[in-house]
């Protein structure tokens, strides 16, 4: 193809479908690239959450089990702001190298780790590279695809958990009955470095922007604020102390939101309509759903006594009905509010949410949490796919990475929190004298409130979908 040829001729091709488009051969190697860039993460983070009641039963350490998720979240953080400034000023080869050799790194760590907190140690490090995979990801379709396209490639990353959700948790179930947990890990290790081989000519492609400035250091001051002050909160509210307690928490909540402030798009906090309605919702909606997620595997296998196996299938029926939600976005996004699909994607939600609740009552069959949670990832599709378009459509010209990253940000940092303090709960309740199945109650309520929240700043979101300028020659 030359690179001559018009824009507006190859992009706005009307009798074209826009899946000819993200496959053309301008997109061809990019769109593969994503899509492999995905995998990795998205195979280990479904693992992980199958096998971890495994691994604490073999490591020990119930106690930091909410910190598995939470460390990983955290230092993704840091990946995300990191990468998407650098992927603005420079391009996003150099981020995309750093973020495959870490997650490599954190791999092999968590497959010889021999202490619950070693492990933990090991998620950060992985979170780190999986931080900053992401960000390029969604700087690259920020910048690299028509506005007409950008949604059906959202769907199409989606996709990219297809695999991983159809095979990802029964075979990490299988592999760790076989063989042992670790080689879940250590089995990864030589896909991304391939995968390396394989994107990084398309990466090189994407120019870096022409209005990016200097690298923002009070950006980043900003973003280790929040994983600090996050982390203070969280480590506070389990302290046994109670005058360590109050000030690790109430001094990580002030670090935290003082850095939000600077590190969010202005408004994020208030939810003002528009793009920082969104970022809002973004956070909400993570930590609804990835924080009854996250403890699902433990209602079925240490209150139901079923086998990971069974927790991994009723992970990955809701990665399939994600998959469907965002590619039901793509063909409803044309023609719906932005708000409308939000909403209803929430309330989907919050039926799933309380569908794996009632799984706690012995008498209700397991099968019903299966249901339930593939309720629950159609919903999430629909409204995580729907806001992050709504994040790419306002974002200013060449600040794609920066708009992406805060996105990215609210959503790890709401995953974090809803994880962090699903495990405090636990061990609160447990600590307390009650059963785990008490704190998981307390969690799953917990969950369904916050997506409450989500709905009331999805009220902020854009009523009809934002018609791109034409394009000139």
């Amino acid at each position: 193809m030359s690179r001559t040829r018009p824009l507006q001729r190859e992009y706005n091709e009307k009798r074209a479908s826009i899946s000819e488009s993200v496959w053309n051969p301008r997109h061809r190697r990019l769109t593969l690239g994503l899509v492999l860039i995905i995998l990795g993460p998205a195979f280990e983070g479904l693992a992980v959450a199958t096998i971890l009641p495994r691994i604490v039963a073999n490591l020990g350490g119930l106690s930091l089990y909410g910190w598995s998720f939470s460390a990983y979240m955290l230092t993704t953080i840091l990946g995300l702001i990191l990468a998407g400034d650098e992927a603005d000023r420079k391009g996003p080869a150099l981020p995309f190298i750093i973020g495959v050799s870490l997650f490599v790194l954190g791999l092999i760590l968590a497959g010889t780790a021999s202490s619950m907190i070693t492990f933990v140690l090991s998620r950060a490090v992985q979170g780190f590279g999986a931080g900053i995979i992401a960000s390029v990801a969604y700087v690259c379709v920020g910048r690299g695809y028509p506005e007409q396209v950008k949604p059906r490639m959202i769907a199409i990353l989606s996709s990219a958990w297809v695999v991983p959700g159809l095979i990802g948790p029964a075979l990490a179930g299988i592999v760790a009955d076989l063989v042992g947990w670790r080689w879940v890990f250590l089995g990864l290790v030589p896909v991304l470095p391939l995968a390396t081989v394989l994107v990084l000519p398309a990466l090189k492609q994407l120019a870096p922007s022409t209005t990016s400035g200097s690298w923002d250091l009070h950006r980043l001051l900003a973003a280790v604020g929040v994983v600090i002050g996050s982390g203070m909160t969280l480590s506070g509210l389990q302290v046994q102390s109670i005058p360590i307690a109050i000030v690790l928490t109430l001094s990580g909540l002030v670090i935290g939101i003082l850095s939000l402030h600077r590190i969010l798009p202005a408004g994020t906090l208030q939810a003002k309509a528009g793009m920082p309605a969104a970022i809002a919702t973004m956070g909400f909606l993570s930590m609804a759903f990835f924080g009854g997620d996250a403890f699902l595997p433990l209602t079925l296998i240490s209150i139901r006594g079923q086998t990971t196996i069974i927790a991994g299938v009723a992970l990955t029926a809701a990665t399939m009905t994600w998959t469907a939600g965002s590619w039901l976005q793509a063909k409803l996004a044309p023609r719906q509010g932005r708000r409308l699909l939000v909403t209803v994607g929430l309330l989907l939600i919050a039926l799933g949410l309380a569908g794996i609740a009632s799984v706690l009552i012995p008498g209700i069959p397991v099968v019903v949490a299966i249901v339930a949670w593939g309720v629950s990832g159609l919903g999430m599709g629909l409204a995580y796919s729907t806001v992050s378009l709504v994040v790419l459509e306002t974002a200013p010209a060449g600040q794609e990475g920066s708009a992406t990253a805060s996105m990215q940000l609210a959503s790890v940092l709401g995953s974090a929190l809803g994880t962090g303090l699903g495990g405090v709960i636990i061990a609160f309740a447990v600590a307390a004298g009650s059963s785990t199945g008490s704190g998981i109650a307390a969690v799953d309520i917990l969950v369904i409130a916050i997506t409450g929240l989500a709905i009331l700043t999805a009220t902020r979101l854009p009523g009809r979908p934002q018609q791109p300028a034409p394009l000139t020659s």
